[in-house]
């Protein structure tokens, strides 16, 4: 995988204002901190299509469904994310346009009515669970288990309505889901971030 110059990606941002719309393909659903990544490019003018995995947001831009796709790299709890890392460089294919950082702000999202007394149980990405470890330590009844994304999981505790399910998201995932923040910024770090890759087919040439 090569990696364009920053005067490339300027040439290709000018290019952007007279493009169409672009579709940037991400991990996860709305609401994620990917979704949250594309915004901070490209503000309202890309399409954000969601991805189940990593491995499905590469094959997007590698076929041509999506123009661009953004995945994170590195992260200051978890350090590189290798699983990302390594796929990129399998994908000789692909081009690194630019790089954005995304904080990483967790809350406790739950339906309307319930409680943190109330709240028994939280789901989201695994990586997200480990990040709020004090949290959870101070809170024993609420038990924790794994999903694929943190947006994925708001929506599903959203579309369940229970009011002793929660979730740990974003506050866009709060706000995209109707769900109520019993608890912000309930991250162990107050630092914490993710890097973000902007990626595009080697051979697009262009925005």
């Amino acid at each position: 995988m090569k990696t364009s110059t920053d005067d490339a990606w300027r040439r290709a941002a000018n290019q952007g204002a007279r493009a169409p719309r672009p579709r940037v393909a991400f991990q996860g659903e709305r609401g994620a901190y990917g979704d949250t990544a594309i915004a901070t490019v490209w503000g309202t003018d890309a399409l954000p299509l969601a991805a189940w995995s990593f491995d499905d947001v590469i094959a997007a831009v590698v076929t041509g469904k999506c123009d661009y796709g953004v995945l994170p790299v590195e992260n200051t709890v978890v350090g590189r994310i290798a699983v990302v890392c390594d796929a990129l460089d399998a994908a000789p294919a692909l081009s690194v346009l630019r790089d954005v950082v995304v904080p990483v702000r967790h809350a406790l999202l739950a339906p309307r009515g319930a409680t943190l007394d109330s709240v028994t149980s939280v789901t989201s990405h695994p990586v997200a669970l480990a990040q709020c470890g004090d949290f959870l330590r101070r809170h024993p009844h609420i038990v924790p288990h794994d999903s694929y994304d943190t947006a994925g999981a708001a929506r599903d505790v959203a579309a369940r309505g229970a009011a002793h399910e929660s979730a740990i998201a974003g506050i866009p995932a709060a706000q995209r889901y109707h769900l109520v923040v019993l608890a912000e910024d309930i991250q162990d770090r107050s630092d914490n971030q993710t890097r973000f890759v902007v990626i595009e087919h080697a051979q697009r040439g262009r925005w």
